[in-house]
């Protein structure tokens, strides 16, 4: 239908602005299949021309400045179709919608709406995400410059989306990529960590589109940190290469911001574990825990460790030791138990929420949170969200593959907890897998001396029960896979230490996964995790299930009894035997005849 484009093109500069307004309203509310592909080209392609040059001063143009944020909702809007968005992906027409930024750069309605026209048509266009970047354009140094000047969130938003979608492909935008990291004054390590600390002000004070921009940010920032390091690596083993294999130094600088924002924002809700967090933690897993890097991931600690306590159900009391603030501690206090608690302390809930008034007070205090920050412990953080999240969507002992829990996931994050929760278990991976002191704060955690090991251990409604009931989940193989490994780092690498500490049985799958067909052997001494073989009372550990053996009871029976079982245990293998399943010289009641033990 061109009665849109008839509608607009009857304007002119002496049309009421009012009428004006209304056309260009009922274009951008226009259903997407009203307006014909070439008509909405054409249309597009007016108002463009029309806004490059507005009435003023006796102009001709049917539109005045004023109409600039109405005109440019009614492009993004036309826009939206493939076919409009094939049209402003064009040379010309995203210079023009980058110098209608600047001509209205202190209007924010129409600034805004031009930048959405071009984030949107780099969605829908392949093509536009290299043209954009394109000296001809000179889009990418735009849009750092405004991630780098502005400090409104909705317009970090806009730039952070408009730079996410330039370096998604790392072939189509290594140049541009380079350039970005390996630019001297200011770095864009430092542009990133200076919005980041200003989006967690922002959203610590319920800022509007402080969430969304800090999303962006985030996808931007692992654009960078992923491609990056394989575009500067030299090594001729690139393709075997995964995420976190590759690094540059020059990327260093990401980390504290990183590590402040993951120790400062809230926790969220429904959802314990939701974005931009979750992107915090894909931006860590590809940072390595190199011993470079050592010092700024395992902080020292500035305050004494706070006595805690495990998060549980109502059917279940904890008690939880003291958790060190570094990881290089090798002081070992109390641990969870099913016991009842003497002296309940903060849980985890409680820490995050203490973490928040903490974070508001130390951001409130300064503009540069790394200054006066305090250190992140990145072990017990992430340690405490993986907690929380199972005790969320697994409460008690619920099996992890029951339909309820996916249900809850779609229903509050549109998302599977493999998806969620299996980047951060690797993220504690790494760190256990790279420093000891970690390994034994985990171990102490989550297997401590003083566990009850009365019951079976995967049956257990805390955290341990529920990282073994994952071990044998079917809906959530990647998380299964990752927690399989986690448990594995913590018990420093080892089979033999791992399948003492649970129980064969519990680790079984996971260890033939890894090659592993049979039971271990019992560890020698050699790792750094004593596993047991007593509980602290001295009663022996079953090494298949984990838990206490009891010692069987004798089996009281009269003589008659005792008859008329050995009879059918004649009877029984003297079948097995004319049958053929087992040989003569096998059969266990012909070989004790033959000895004289049966009269």
């Amino acid at each position: 239908m061109s009665k849109f484009l008839d509608a607009y093109t009857a304007l002119s500069a002496a049309s009421p602005r009012s009428q004006v307004a209304q056309v260009l309203q009922s274009i951008a509310d226009a259903p997407p299949l009203t307006i014909d592909d070439a008509k909405r080209r054409e249309l597009i392609q007016t108002i463009l021309d029309d806004l490059s040059k507005p009435s003023t001063n006796g102009g001709k143009s049917r539109l005045s400045p004023k109409d600039a944020a109405p005109a440019l909702q009614a492009v993004k809007s036309l826009g939206k179709n493939p076919a409009g968005s094939e049209l402003i992906a064009t040379p010309a027409n995203l210079s023009a919608l980058i110098s209608l930024y600047n001509t209205y750069k202190d209007v924010a309605d129409a600034s805004n709406e031009a930048l959405r026209c071009v984030a949107n048509a780099m969605l829908l266009v392949d093509r536009a995400r290299v043209t954009f970047i394109d000296k001809q354009v000179g889009g990418g140094e735009f849009a750092v410059e405004l991630l780098e000047k502005t400090t409104v969130p909705e317009r970090i938003f806009l730039a952070s989306r408009i730079l996410f979608l330039s370096t998604v492909s790392q072939h189509q935008a290594a140049t541009f990529i380079k350039s970005l990291v390996e630019s001297k004054s200011p770095s864009i390590t430092e542009v990133i960590g200076k919005q980041l600390d200003l989006l967690t002000r922002n959203i610590l004070s319920g800022t509007k589109l402080a969430r969304e921009a800090m999303t962006d940010l985030l996808k931007f920032t692992f654009n960078l940190l992923l491609h990056y390091p394989k575009l500067v690596d030299n090594s001729s083993t690139e393709d075997t290469k995964v995420m976190g294999d590759c690094w540059s130094d020059r990327l260093d600088g990401i980390l504290p911001p990183l590590l402040r924002t993951f120790g400062t924002l809230p926790p969220s809700f429904p959802a314990p574990l939701a974005a931009p967090m979750t992107h915090v933690i894909h931006a860590l897993i590809t940072i390595p825990v190199s011993q470079p890097l050592q010092s700024v991931w395992f902080q020292p600690a500035r305050t004494p460790p706070v006595q805690t306590s495990k998060p549980g159900s109502s059917s279940e009391t904890s008690s939880k030791a003291s958790r060190s603030s570094s990881s290089t501690s090798s002081s070992r206090a109390g641990s969870p138990t099913t016991g009842p608690a003497k002296d309940p302390k903060p849980g985890a809930f409680d820490r995050a929420w203490s973490a928040l008034a903490a974070g508001r007070r130390s951001l409130s205090r300064s503009s540069s949170p790394g200054a006066n920050s305090s250190p992140v412990d990145v072990l017990l953080r992430a340690y405490d969200m993986l907690d929380v999240s199972l005790n969320h969507y697994t409460p008690d002992a619920i099996d992890p593959d029951d339909r309820s829990v996916r249900e809850r996931c779609q229903r509050e994050m549109d998302q599977s907890l493999d998806d969620t929760l299996t980047p951060l278990v690797v993220l504690i991976t790494k760190l256990c897998l790279a420093d000891e002191g970690s390994r034994r704060r985990m171990r102490e955690w989550i297997l401590p001396d003083d566990l009850d090991r009365t019951s079976p251990l995967e049956g257990r409604a805390d955290l341990l029960g529920r990282l073994l009931r994952l071990l044998s989940s079917v809906h959530h193989a990647k998380l299964k896979n990752a927690v399989g490994e986690m448990l594995y780092a913590v018990c420093d690498s080892d089979a033999s230490t791992l399948a003492s500490y649970v129980g064969y049985g519990n680790v079984a799958g996971f260890l033939f996964n890894k090659g592993i067909m049979s039971a271990p052997p019992p560890p020698a001494g050699s790792s750094g995790a004593s596993a047991p073989t007593t509980t602290a009372s001295g009663a022996p550990i079953n090494p298949i299930t984990g838990v206490v053996e009891k010692p069987s009871e004798p089996i009281e029976m009269t003589e008659e009894e005792k008859e008329r079982e050995a009879e059918k245990l004649f009877v029984l293998f003297d079948r097995l035997e004319k049958s053929g399943a087992i040989p003569k010289e096998s059969n266990p009641i012909r070989q004790a005849i033959q000895k004289g033990k049966l009269g």
